[in-house]
């Protein structure tokens, strides 16, 4: 299979020199010079995969995955910038994206992460399903009634809290669900002591989740947390 690729970046001589490495690694591209481009491409023909630079015209990055995720909340995102800071990081997963790569970059680390992304968001099989209370994800299975996860290694029976945080999670699923909004829609306050007893239950579901390789819960450092299948 021949997987499209839109590729957004504003500086000719880095955006041939990249089109042309994906290409001769088997890519359809479609290169835009700005976001207000780069969206257009992408309303006309959903690609498979969006590579995205952030400092662009007329659009910048973070803009244009805000306003891809309105359109499809499943391609993989992956953001190539300058911008190495961890507020910068933590901007590009708040807007959409599914990964992040610091300039300058190797060629061959690019496609590794794209064919890692490919992988995971283009296997129907590892697409949410929800059906009534049993909520379905990669080779898990959430019962919201009886509150219990199966996961390949065994049945689990979680708390309350745990079921509501990980069906917030499925809700934000490849997206960045905030710390905050979870902690006011589940705890009612955000105070640091609730804080810290999300922390737990966090660490709790992520250790019985490890049991599904297709199922990764990250933790994006002063933002929140993702649920990557």
């Amino acid at each position: 299979m021949k997987y499209k690729v839109l590729y957004a970046e504003d500086e000719p001589t880095l955006a041939e020199i990249i089109s042309d490495g994906l290409k001769s690694s088997g890519y359809d591209v479609e290169v835009a010079s700005d976001g207000q481009t780069a969206l257009q491409l992408f309303e006309s023909g959903t690609p498979d995969i969006c590579v995205l630079d952030i400092m662009m015209p007329v659009k910048d990055g973070y803009t244009l995955a805000e306003d891809i995720r309105r359109l499809n909340s499943t391609v993989p995102i992956i953001f190539l910038s300058a911008k190495s800071l961890s507020e910068d990081v933590i901007k590009g997963f708040g807007s959409g994206g599914n990964d992040y790569l610091k300039k300058p970059f190797n060629m061959g680390e690019l496609l590794v992460r794209m064919e890692a992304l490919l992988t995971r968001f283009g296997n129907p099989s590892l697409q949410y399903a929800p059906s009534s209370n049993r909520k379905i994800f990669g080779n898990c299975t959430l019962d919201t009634v009886s509150q219990e996860l199966i996961t390949p290694e065994g049945q689990y029976r979680i708390s309350y809290k745990e079921t509501a945080i990980l069906e917030m999670l499925l809700e934000h699923r490849n997206t960045l669900l905030y710390k905050q909004e979870t902690l006011i829609k589940i705890w009612g306050d955000d105070s640091y002591y609730n804080a810290r007893s999300m922390d737990v239950f966090m660490s709790h579901l992520r250790k019985m989740l490890k049991d599904d390789p297709k199922v990764e819960l990250m933790s994006i450092r002063g933002a929140g947390y993702k649920l990557i299948f």
